[in-house]
């Protein structure tokens, strides 16, 4: 039974391309030993079918290990497609294409920043080749590659804070491990100083990154560091989007700043991001089942951050939309699950199918959690 492997777990358009590969060389030496993000213009903006292939070939880039696509206005719909393929900074070996999804739904209530793809974590890499697929509408202004490098690990990396004892409040969960912005090296001279908050939280949604799931779980905080930078300084966020991340092996790891107690207003759940929080399983789950130890950690963190203020995880949450964009217009209050997936608030397929099944598991176990 599900409930009890948990248990165990928690004791224990059209077809016409445009090949965007005019990428300029980027020497290794520039790059800071921190990390950073390379942006390169890709030339063709503005372009619409029938345009006729072009193919100028890959080109070497810097050191980077995820990449995505981004533009100039965020309100504008990349109407098409964009795949990319990148050349391994190890072996020397060129991967095969890989497709980025338009990604109009992770972001803040207000329209703001760059529209972009969602990214690709592909490990070190050092070269990079892209092609957007021309729709019916002319392409977005200001289209650039973004190659994000993580940088180094910190020097040593602090365990999670572990569970606090009891004595607890009625309907409250044990509080589970969770890996510090600290642990996981986010630099915070990035970020906005600041934080901003909302009123209690009331409903959890649940999120992929849509980044790949082959990861080894020694790499979670380059991943996580490499989605921190790609929301400031590509898409111009005042930090990364999702108030918690968990990994393939149940690892929660802090998101947004501003406390981990705290009701962080967060950029995941257009529409929704106040009085919710947003908890991201590091992966794309539309066709992957995500490991038992994922839904674990989900579940510990959901039902903590309810239990925080007494809802319970079994129950619903009644918010108002602050959105034309999302699936609700503005000023309309809708009613969800306490613990629901990104897809109940926009017209999306986050959390993907396989993770999106997974959610009356996750509300089961996490009320237990609570000792519901």
């Amino acid at each position: 039974m599900r409930l009890e492997r948990r248990a165990a777990l928690a004791a224990a358009a059209t077809t016409t391309t445009l090949l965007l590969t005019t990428l300029a060389a980027v020497p290794a030496h520039a790059r800071p030993s921190a990390g950073g993000v390379t942006t390169i213009p890709l030339e063709g903006s503005g372009l619409r079918g029938p345009d006729t292939l072009r193919d100028l070939g890959p080109r070497t880039t810097g050191t980077f290990a995820l990449v995505g696509v981004s533009w100039d206005d965020p309100s504008e719909t990349l109407d098409g497609g964009v795949q990319v393929r990148t050349r391994s900074a190890t072996t020397g070996e060129w991967s095969a294409w890989h497709d980025l999804t338009a990604e109009r739904d992770d972001r803040p209530d207000e329209v703001t920043g760059r529209g972009a793809t969602a990214p690709l974590w592909v490990g070190p890499s050092n070269g990079v080749a892209v092609r957007v697929k021309a729709g019916s509408r002319p392409f977005p202004a200001g289209l650039r590659a973004e190659l994000v490098d993580p940088g180094a690990d910190p020097a040593v990396t602090p365990e999670p804070r572990p569970a606090e004892p009891a004595p607890r409040a009625a309907g409250a969960a044990p509080r589970p491990g969770i890996v510090t912005r600290a642990g996981w090296g986010a630099d915070e001279s990035i970020r906005e100083s600041g934080f901003v908050y909302t009123g209690d939280v009331r409903a959890v949604f649940v999120h992929h990154t849509d980044t790949a799931n082959d990861y080894s779980c020694g790499d979670s905080p380059k991943v996580i560091r490499a989605i921190y930078q790609y929301h400031v300084k590509s898409l111009g966020w005042r930090d990364i989007g999702y108030n918690f991340l968990v990994d393939r092996c149940g690892t929660i790891y802090e998101g947004r700043a501003g406390g981990v107690a705290e009701p962080v207003l967060g950029a995941h759940t257009l529409g929704f991001n106040t009085n919710s929080a947003g908890v991201a399983a590091l992966g794309t789950y539309v066709t992957d089942e995500a490991p038992e130890a994922q839904i674990d950690g989900i579940s510990q963190i959901a039902a903590w951050k309810l239990g925080l203020t007494g809802k319970d995880a079994q129950g619903t949450a009644t918010l108002v939309s602050a959105s034309d964009g999302s699936k609700y217009k503005k000023g309309t209050s809708v009613k969800f699950n306490a613990i629901s997936g990104h897809r109940d608030a926009f017209n999306t397929e986050c959390p993907g199918e396989e993770l999106y099944a997974r959610l009356g598991d996750i509300r089961a176990w996490a009320a237990t959690l609570q000792g519901r």
